[in-house]
């Protein structure tokens, strides 16, 4: 459900309003019950929740489940900012769908907005965000942000650093992995068969041959040459500024790009409302809504569902292609020696 004081719980039930989405899977929803149900009452809209403790979760029968979280006390008015509950609500939800998914109860994770602040002042200052958190959990070394909209597939290669501290993390290493791991959830995800990667330069026109940086020739191609030899269609580094047109034209299945922003401005002005996030790297499916907790219309009805409901459909057929993925290679003969 993600932060309590924020728009999580009105997005859920907004996108669970749609009848054939409901129909494509069934929910588990880690949250808290009563807030969820008085978000419906407000909302007008009425849902066929069952209720179980979080402790007693299992395969269910129910279409529509909520674990419910009953030892946190939520206030009579719940703070529109960061907090302590928040944080603290938040963070137990996330921990147990990821265990639940690792131990094979749910096939995938749709992770409604949290907040960093309300994090930290709950004590876990650790984690910038879900990536990290799902990293650690998980025990994957190297995990990479894909979005995904309608248009345009973007894998970054640094996530949250300033830009001052991108040329101390920048290494032919750093680049390398959100190739490989693009390439391989194109393959096994997507069902991408030879899935095409652009690779962005960091400076403005990919360095010019040096004159604006050597970055591009230092770390970046190096990178390009190795994942190439590995046997992944790579191509790059290309000036940011116009890949991103490749990419819409066709030319490419995502482009690889070495900050934030220089990823994120073409995906959400090109797909505000159906842009996700899909965590890479990961040996269980989790995607994400591409926007915060919204406080400030937190509790008033005006949250669009949009990026929720592409980021739960894009969760369903994922874990759907990765499983039927899994029966073609349980089915395969094994070669003998």
């Amino acid at each position: 459900m993600g932060d309590p004081c924020g728009i999580g719980a009105e997005i859920i039930v907004k996108a669970l309003a749609d009848a054939d989405l409901r129909r494509r899977a069934s929910f588990v929803i880690f949250g808290l019950s009563e807030q969820l149900a008085y978000t419906a009452d407000q909302l007008e809209i009425s849902l066929p929740f069952y209720r179980d403790h979080h402790e007693d979760i299992r395969r269910y029968v129910s279409d529509l489940v909520v674990l419910d979280y009953d030892e946190i006390t939520q206030p009579a008015t719940m703070p529109r900012g960061p907090s302590k509950i928040g944080g603290k609500s938040s963070m137990a939800f996330c921990e147990d769908a990821i265990s639940a998914a690792q131990n094979g109860l749910i096939d995938a994770i749709i992770t409604a907005p949290i907040s960093k602040a309300s994090w930290h002042l709950a004590g876990h200052r650790k984690y910038p965000g879900h990536t990290e958190l799902l990293a650690e959990k998980c025990k994957c070394r190297h995990v990479a942000m894909m979005f995904v909209s309608p248009r345009l597939r973007v894998v970054l290669a640094t996530i949250h650093t300033s830009l001052m501290g991108i040329r101390d993390l920048l290494t032919i290493g750093c680049v390398f992995n959100p190739i490989d791991l693009a390439d391989r959830a194109l393959r096994e995800w997507f069902a991408v068969e030879s899935p095409r990667i652009a690779v962005c330069g960091l400076n403005p026109h990919a360095g010019e041959d040096g004159a604006f940086g050597d970055e591009e020739q230092r770390v970046i191609a190096p990178a390009v040459l190795m994942a190439s030899e590995a046997g992944i269609r790579v191509s790059g580094p290309f000036p940011a500024d116009t890949v991103f047109l490749k990419a819409l034209e066709g030319k490419f299945d995502c482009v690889v790009a070495m900050y934030h922003d220089q990823g994120l401005i073409p995906v959400k002005l090109l797909g505000w409302r159906d842009a996700v996030n899909v965590t890479l790297g990961l040996p269980i499916v989790r995607t994400s809504p591409d926007h915060g907790t919204a406080f400030d219309i937190a509790g008033k009805g005006k949250a669009d569902p949009a990026s929720m409901k592409a980021a739960i459909h894009l969760a369903i057929d994922l874990a759907a292609n990765r499983a039927a993925r899994e029966r073609r290679s349980a089915r395969q003969p094994t070669v003998g020696k």
